[in-house]
Order: structure tokens, then sequence, then C-alpha cells
């Protein structure tokens, strides 16, 4: 008997046109196009996202992710030299201690002082300093107030974006809250206030988690071998009564529909540390790392954006619906000229 080939990183490659990489969104958000995938007889229409509604069941558990993209990017100047420094915030570590990106950094020893600027160069009363040092520019920084960062920062925009967005808010999902995430989530970036109400009208129960997405998530898999891969743990929090909404609809045989891959990730592991059915809150680290071979113990369907290659997203929805048919859904896509990544449009699979 055969046995199957191991996995390779490469499985999860394509090749992607870069003019149909998406540079900015769309308006009104509702108007990208959605492509829906049956895993169960590998069919495929062409709509649009408004016409979602038109796949939801009364009694469906539609669950989102709440985090809010916090601005991320700073600029400071090296004490004494003045030389130009750039921060991306990565993830909050303690109060005022951040882990950080930071370029032109190869002379920045520990202990070496950053004067953080706003964006007309004056000086603004924050310093940071550097605590330690890391591959890639990575390093911990300790911030004099913290308080003030969010208002110095940018909203920081993928490196494939390189349109100029005049509207921070297009970055933000219209239902978030609480501020985090250094990346948008951004399957939810297709609702708007008027369809989550029809969706709510039409008795879907909309509920809401919290989990803060780190950059790790979107940066391609370098080991050729995914297994071997280490992915970037991120904050989440799932309510009491988040928990005993999605435990009731597992009782009842309702489905349970995740926006967005980091939704996924947060409830799969949710539902890894106990029964479906009677699911406890939950605060604390994501570390899941979804691959083929998952088993899905909570979710039913998934609304989601198309990918980068060789991403943990894309090995994710792989796991889900499996290589031939979002290998198949992908070329459709493609062909039919669909935009990708994060202003691109959306898959319902089901």
């Amino acid at each position: 008997m055969k046995t199957a080939a191991p996995m390779k990183t490469s499985d999860f490659d394509y090749n992607l046109p870069a003019e149909l990489i998406a540079q900015t969104p769309i308006e009104p958000r509702d108007h990208s196009r959605l492509l829906v995938l049956s895993r169960k007889d590998g069919s495929m229409e062409h709509r649009r996202f408004y016409e979602i509604i038109e796949f939801l069941r009364e009694g469906d558990v539609l669950v989102f992710n709440d985090s809010r993209v916090i601005p991320a990017r700073l600029y400071g100047r090296k004490e004494g030299s003045g030389g130009k420094i750039e921060i991306l915030l990565l993830r909050r570590l303690n109060t005022g201690v951040w882990e950080a990106i930071v370029k032109r950094s190869k002379r920045l020893h520990l202990g070496a002082r950053i004067n953080i600027v706003s964006d007309d160069e004056k000086k603004a009363d924050v310093t940071a300093e550097v605590l330690t040092g890391g591959d890639g520019g990575r390093k911990t920084l300790k911030f004099s107030d913290e308080a003030l960062l969010f208002d110095l920062g940018r909203i920081p925009l993928p490196p494939y974006i390189r349109t100029p967005l005049t509207d921070p808010e297009r970055y933000q999902t219209v239902y978030s809250r609480v501020a985090g995430s250094v990346a948008a989530p951004t399957a939810g970036l297709h609702f708007t206030p008027e369809l989550l109400k029809k969706i709510e009208q039409k008795n879907v129960k909309c509920l809401f988690v919290s989990l803060h997405i780190g950059l790790d998530t979107f940066s391609p898999v370098r080991e050729d071998d995914p297994t071997r891969h280490t992915i970037h743990q991120e904050y989440g929090v799932v309510s009491q009564a988040t928990a005993d909404e999605l435990s009731r609809a597992k009782r009842e045989g309702r489905r349970v529909i995740c926006v967005g891959t980091t939704t996924v990730r947060i409830l799969e592991q949710l539902a890894q540390e106990g029964n479906p059915a009677e699911l406890k809150p939950f605060g604390g680290w994501v570390n899941l790392f979804i691959l083929p071979g998952h088993h899905f113990r909570l979710v039913d369907a998934m609304i989601t954006n198309f990918h980068l290659p060789r991403s943990t997203l894309l090995m994710l929805v792989t796991a889900f619906a499996g290589r031939d048919l979002i290998m198949q859904a992908y070329r459709e896509a493609i062909n039919q000229r669909y935009r990708f990544y994060s202003f691109g449009d959306a898959m319902l699979i089901q």
C-alpha cells in the first residue's frame, strides 16, 4: 500500500498576476465580489458580497473578530546621532513594553534610546529604550509614555498595498471596537451596518470574539516542511456569553460560520480545550497552526479573502476545503479577474 507523500510548503504555492492585488477598497464595502464554494459538490457561484444573505439560514451563528487595528507605525530619531528610525509595533508584552520591528536598526545597541517624533518631525516627549535584540530587526522596546503612542502612530498597511489610503477607517471593520491588531481581519471589511441589520433580521445570531492579529500571521512559511514552521501567537478573548451561544448552537445542530481565518483559529483552539457543546470562556494566547489533516470541531463554514501563496492562511483554508478544491477555486478566481488579498474580494466556503 502506498503511503501519502509528505506535505511541502510548495504545495501551497500559486502564481498571481500582480495587477490582481487590490490596491484600494471597493465602495460600497458590500459590493465586492463573492465566490461561493461548496465543499459538498465542488460547485462555484459568482455573486456580489451583499448577496451573502441568500446563503445564510435562520438559526445560523455568524462569528466576527472585533479587534481594531492600532496606529502601529511610528517614526523616531536615534538619540545622539539623530538618525531616522521607523518602528512597527507587533505586540504588547507588558505595560509600555512592545515587541517591534525597527528599521535602520543595525547600530541600535541594547540600551539605545529613540526619540519618537510627530508627523511634522517635532519631538513628542516619548522615548523608546531598546531592551533586547533579535532577527530581522525585531527588538523589544520600552516606551516612556505608552498612552501617547496611538496619537503619534499611523495605521500600517501591508507592504503589497502601495496606494496611500485616504480614509484610515477603510482598513477597519465597521464593528471593530477592541484595539490591539497590527493588521485588519480583512474578511470583515466587506460588511456594512445595513447588511449586518439585514442578517440579524433573518434571525442569524451575530457573535463577537477578539483576536489581536500580528504580522507573522500573513508572512510566507519559509520552511520546506510546513510542520516545522512556528506560528506566531496572538492574544484572544471569548466571553462567557459567546461561549454559551456557540455551545447551544452545536447542541442544536445549527451552523457556526466564521468571518475570517483569525476567527477560525480562536474558535478551533477553544474547541480543542473542551467539549464543543460545553465551551468555556477563553482569554489567552492563541497558537493553533491549522494544517491539512486538522479535524474541525466547531466551524461549519467560513467567509474569507484570497490569501498569499505559501501562507499559513492559505494552509488553513486548504485544511478546511481540501487542496484540489481550493486550488481550483483560486484558478477560477484568477481567470475571472477577482481582486486578491486585504482589499480584495471574498469567498464563502460552505
